[in-house]
């Protein structure tokens, strides 16, 4: 039998995430970061879902997403009110997760080819 590896047709590929790093292609992330299949923006500045305030979904919204999979870190946290009305009133989906959670869904809809972008928040540190 003969097995090949199945390539990808899109720039970004994620391999997973969890509370603490995430793997795009062949690089190890541990910063917050924004995932698209044609993008990759690192070093967001997002530490912390549940304060994330609409100005900080920008990023994400420029990339002109139909979905937006938000990685709240290890443990599942939500965005406030007004940032969920921000993508809403734009007819853009947000749904929130876990790291590990937003990793799978965001590569099973990039594979369907869905207009996705994912939104991977680790908490700051030090040094």
């Amino acid at each position: 039998m003969q097995l090949n590896l199945e390539r990808p047709d899109y720039d970004y590929s994620l391999r997973g995430a969890d509370g603490t790093a995430a793997r795009v292609n062949d690089r190890t992330l541990r910063r917050s970061f924004i995932v698209a299949p044609d993008a990759l923006v690192e070093d967001w500045p997002a530490t912390d879902v549940a304060a994330l305030a609409p100005a900080d979904l920008e990023p994400l919204l420029a990339l002109k997403p139909e979905l937006i999979v938000l990685g709240s870190g290890a443990a599942q946290a939500f965005p406030p009110a007004a940032t969920l009305a921000a993508c809403l009133s734009r007819g853009v989906g947000l749904e929130t997760m876990t790291n590990a959670a937003a990793a799978r869904t965001y590569s099973v809809l990039a594979g369907e080819g869905r207009r996705v972008v994912a939104g991977f928040v680790f908490p700051a540190t030090s040094g």
